[in-house]
């Protein structure tokens, strides 16, 4: 399984949810499980993004699927990086 860091930034649609039903986070992280992600980690932060969310997934299909499935709901917009642990990291440099 790889894992990603996925940045996220509530829309102005997305903000008015979340203040309504602020148990709507938990409900997508759900669906996000469903698509075949598991979220490892995942904090409201302060700054030019909403959300960080560690999320481990089969692949990229599998996580550009989630990205794209959460994005097309106008709620959100993501950005996702592929992360690689230091220590798998240096293990790649000693072969």
């Amino acid at each position: 399984m790889a894992v990603y860091i996925m940045l996220s930034n509530l829309t102005d649609e997305g903000r008015k949810t979340i203040k309504n039903q602020p148990d709507r986070i938990l409900e997508v992280n759900k669906e996000v499980e469903e698509m075949g992600g598991k979220i490892l980690a995942q904090y409201a932060i302060l700054g030019p993004y909403d959300f960080i969310t560690i999320i481990e997934a089969l692949g990229n299909t599998t996580i550009s699927k989630i990205a794209f499935e959460l994005s097309s709901r106008g709620t959100l917009q993501t950005m996702t990086f592929a992360a690689i642990s230091v220590e798998d990291l240096i293990a790649s440099w000693k072969k």
